[in-house]
């Protein structure tokens, strides 16, 4: 269940971090934004990434093997590496309608696939 919890959370952190970390090359297109310098805009990503750290520390915490969890800390990177490609991917394919996802994208991701079950492995 720890688990469960654990990449629940890490799925909620990676959601709030992409929108913080690219959300706002889109926001461009609302007029209110366009008006706005970038310390005004790295604040507003600062507030996003907020909930995002109010999601990802816990996630540890839980999910952590010396706290009682399921992880040892290299799973823990790897399991929000993979969630942070697959969020993003979505963002971009979903907000950012110009970006292509390509071949090449599909084949890095299965290298990456292929970390995280080398990472696992006994």
């Amino acid at each position: 269940m720890k688990g469960l919890y654990t990449i629940g959370l890490l799925l909620l952190s990676n959601i709030f971090m992409t929108i913080a970390w690219y959300g706002h090359l889109k926001f461009k297109e609302m007029s209110w934004f366009n008006n706005l310098n970038l310390p005004a805009i790295i604040f507003i990503s600062w507030g996003i990434a907020l909930f995002e750290y109010s999601f990802q520390v816990p996630a540890n915490r839980i999910g952590f093997n010396e706290n009682g969890g399921p992880f040892n800390l290299w799973q823990l990177k790897v399991i929000q590496e993979a969630i942070t490609l697959i969020v993003f991917t979505i963002f971009s394919i979903v907000v950012f309608k110009n970006e292509t996802f390509r071949l090449n994208h599909v084949i890095g991701f299965c290298f990456l696939i292929l970390a995280v079950y080398f990472i696992f492995k006994k």
